[in-house]
């Protein structure tokens, strides 16, 4: 037995299509370059960290993880609380639509990237040394995907994420466990995101 649909949801289902599609089409202005660019900042410390504490990382992989997942939390943590507060307040009535579709398009990506380092660490120790090429590389493919509601120039720091995460595993061994492999390819990256988001962003001007 099917029932009639009330006229007052039909009403609120369209709404809810109509501001979806809307948020879909609207470029999202809740990342905030500032805080970016201090998360590059959080790897290049990482990596100075990394360079005193651990000179063979591949031998204490567990200290390496511990160093990179930290910074990785910090810098999730920074972005989301940052995020929050400032779609709120540019993007309104659409902040809720508008963080869904930037944590969609993200998080696959993330996911992905930390699946890999649970299998590689648990199942084959011998690869660990392929997980900041394959950090790199998922973590390109996260900004790809969030381009579409991003400035153009965006696809720069996904190509930087890319090509840093190749050259990584075209080390082939250990050395890419080094400390400047990780610095060097979030420190920069995300400085360059900072810096697009910075270019294309009034709001980010009049804050600095």
């Amino acid at each position: 037995m099917s029932f009639p649909i009330h006229p007052l949801d039909k009403a609120l289902g369209d709404i809810t299509s109509i501001r979806r599609q809307v948020a879909r089409t609207t470029e999202f202005r809740g990342y905030g370059a500032a805080t970016l660019a201090a998360t590059g900042v959080f790897a290049i410390l990482a990596a100075i960290l990394q360079s005193f504490l651990l000179p063979d990382p591949a031998n204490h992989i567990a200290t390496y993880l511990r160093i990179w997942i930290t910074t990785a939390i910090l810098s999730a943590v920074l972005i989301g609380m940052q995020t929050l507060t400032r779609t709120r307040r540019i993007h309104s009535d659409l902040a809720d639509e508008m963080i869904l579709m930037a944590v969609e398009q993200f998080l696959p990506s993330v996911g992905a990237g930390a699946l890999i380092s649970v299998v590689l660490v648990r199942f084959v120790p011998g690869s660990v040394w392929l997980l900041p090429a394959l950090w790199q590389i998922t973590f390109s493919l996260g900004v790809f995907a969030s381009c579409r509601f991003l400035p153009k120039p965006m696809t720069a720091a996904g190509c930087w994420y890319l090509l840093t995460g190749l050259a990584c595993l075209g080390l082939g061994d250990s050395r890419a466990l080094t400390p400047w492999t990780m610095g060097v390819a979030y420190g920069i990256g995300q400085l360059i995101v900072a810096a697009v988001l910075l270019w294309g962003s009034k709001e980010d001007r009049d804050e600095i």
